[in-house]
């Protein structure tokens, strides 16, 4: 799993880009108001100006992010698919920590038992998103369910 930093710094980029976009567009929106609206819509705070300043900062902000910001699904198109990133059929990985096993992918699925942290689990190869479905033996009863790929480690994986 890639280490927190990148994410953080993913994050960061993003949050300055929105803050650019939106900043942007509300210096826009206040000059287009200063030149198309009357001069007494100004005077004093009201409920329309405060509508037109909002409004014209999402429009004007989001078509700004749509013209600059690349898409989340062209960045992912570029990055390479690693295969660390997928369940391969019958590869071990080791649970994090508490994992909720349910009968379907999907935190609102039936849970079907709790797999202690540090037991090891293999997968099936079939995945349902973040889901992946995975084998287990607990108590010397095998069994077979779904878990998010989240609390999973690669068994080689520290």
């Amino acid at each position: 799993m890639p280490s927190s930093i990148p994410i953080a710094a993913h994050f960061a980029t993003h949050l300055a880009t929105y803050f650019a976009a939106f900043g942007a567009a509300l210096v826009l929106t206040l000059c287009a108001c200063a030149w198309l609206t009357p001069r007494t819509w100004w005077r004093r705070p009201n409920a329309r100006a405060l509508g037109v300043l909002a409004a014209g900062t999402a429009a004007g902000g989001a078509l700004l992010l749509a013209l600059f910001d690349r898409p989340p699904a062209a960045q992912m198109a570029e990055a390479p698919v690693s295969t660390l990133d997928v369940p391969v059929a019958g590869a071990p990985y080791r649970v994090r920590d508490a994992l909720n096993l349910r009968v379907a992918g999907g935190i609102g699925a039936e849970r079907l038992l709790v797999v202690p942290g540090g037991a090891r689990v293999i997968a099936t190869g079939r995945r349902d998103g973040d889901w992946w479905q995975v084998r287990a033996t607990l108590d010397g009863k095998p069994v077979e369910g779904w878990a998010s790929s989240l609390w999973l480690r690669r068994a080689d994986e520290r």
